[in-house]
């Protein structure tokens, strides 16, 4: 790595020569691509290069359709970046002052958004503060998302293709990330929502223990993880008569179509794409335990949940309005009913997860999140953890999530998890408990 002007670092990684940009008080290297796949097609590595490649502008976003509800919640959506059907790049943002023999641990970010909505560089999830002040290597990864990425199965037509992608950019990380002054053998993946269900089934995968050493797991849906397969057929049909021609946008159109295939097979209805079991790189649903207690040894974990997970999609459910407005009893029905959509969606399958894995001799903390901004009616909800690693005061100011905190008081609780999210990342061992006052708890399992 060289930085011969402030405004343009060089890189020479084994892809290709890279041309990066300084923004503020870190360096960046964005827009990088690291595979490549034609529609409905299983990624391949990107075509290494020769000529300098300008890694100045964000990755582009899966072709998606707005969701209205997130963006009032986070005040920030995808819908900022411009689409690309080929959407599989990365971006990379580095301490500015490294010097050239340093290499610093690696923390690879794996976006959420019920695998159909999101991308790597949504402001909101920005980890230029992670990276200037704990000295981290941060890689934001965008991939294919719902029917580009999480349709499949039938026909010829591979499944789990955004999950792919994601190994493919863990590939690209152990090949090229030491020129952008990260260490390839200290990789920590983390992710939130569908973004840490991807992580986990990651490790269930042949080659997880070489692609990442450490694994932060962030409100994984676990709990709608099982008996999919019904479902994702019926989803799979709904696309049968797609054609090459079809324009991404035609797809993105058809896309309430296919959700709606996917309706009526239960809770996993409300998370209609996902991965699916028994189709590459993933084994079968009953061999998915054995796979990863086969990994647990060479691969340290932190997962968790917020303390009122469901509390983000509760206002969502029209049948449970008029319930949770009764006087008096309204709010403990709805506390009721929270904390049962959070058991079964969430921490049911978190605490499995987590004592499976320690039987097999892994080292695994789980954690739960109870910050909550004052008196907000999300309460400790779904997403809460992402304004305590990410982004700044711009970038959340339209968060009703946050309505009720001051950005200072955001700000001081973020410094304590980011804190603690990079010591692990640097691989430190936790002590078997410990606690930010007000803001988690966690113990090993």
């Amino acid at each position: 790595m060289s930085m011969p002007s402030l405004a343009q670092p060089t890189f020479a990684p084994p892809c290709g020569p890279v041309v990066g940009w300084v923004d503020v008080d870190v360096a960046r290297a964005t827009g990088i691509p690291y595979a490549h796949a034609d529609r409905f097609e299983a990624p391949v590595a990107a075509t290494d290069w020769t000529e300098p490649h300008d890694a100045t502008t964000w990755s582009p976003s899966c072709p998606q359709q707005p969701v209205p509800f997130l963006a009032e919640v986070l005040g920030s959506t995808a819908a900022t970046i411009p689409p690309n059907e080929h959407c599989q790049n990365l971006s990379v943002t580095m301490p500015l002052d490294l010097a050239p023999d340093e290499r610093v641990p690696v923390m690879v970010w794996i976006h959420g958004g019920s695998y159909s909505s999101g991308a790597g560089d949504v402001p909101i999830m920005d980890p230029r503060a992670l990276v200037r002040d704990h000295r981290v290597v941060v890689v934001t990864v965008t991939y294919r998302l719902a029917t580009f990425g999480f349709v499949g199965g039938i026909d010829g037509r591979p499944a789990n293709l955004g999950l792919l992608d994601q190994i493919e950019a863990f590939r690209w990380v152990k090949r090229n990330i030491a020129a952008f002054g990260g260490d390839p053998e200290r990789v920590t993946a983390f992710g939130q929502s569908a973004g840490a269900d991807a992580i986990a089934h990651i490790m269930a995968t042949p080659d997880a223990a070489s692609l990442f050493s450490r694994a932060i797991i962030q409100s994984p849906p676990l709990g709608l993880a099982r008996g999919r397969a019904k479902m994702a057929a019926a989803m799979a049909e709904a696309t049968s008569s797609f054609t090459p021609e079809m324009t991404a946008a035609d797809i993105v159109a058809k896309q309430p179509d296919i959700v709606a295939a996917g309706t009526g097979f239960g809770l996993v209805s409300s998370m209609p794409y996902g991965i699916q079991y028994g189709h590459d790189p993933l084994p079968s649903e009953e061999g998915v335990n054995d796979a990863w207690s086969a990994v647990a040894k060479d691969i340290d974990v932190l997962i968790g949940s917020t303390a009122e997970e469901a509390r983000l999609f509760t206002p969502r459910l029209e049948g449970l309005q008029k319930w949770i407005s009764l006087r008096g009893v309204g709010p403990a029905i709805h506390r009721l009913v929270v904390s049962a959509l959070t058991k079964s969606m969430y921490t049911r399958a978190i605490s499995d997860f987590a004592k499976r894995y320690a039987r097999a001799g892994g080292t695994i903390h789980s954690y739960v999140i109870s910050w909550s901004a004052p008196g907000n009616q999300y309460g400790s909800a779904h997403t809460i953890d992402l304004p305590l690693l990410f982004g700044d005061e711009q970038s959340w100011k339209a968060a009703t999530l946050l309505t009720g905190a001051t950005w200072p008081e955001i700000d001081a609780h973020a410094r304590t998890v980011r804190a603690l999210w990079s010591s692990f990342a640097h691989g430190e061992r936790l002590p078997d408990s410990g606690s930010i006052p007000g803001v988690l708890t966690y113990r090993k399992a």
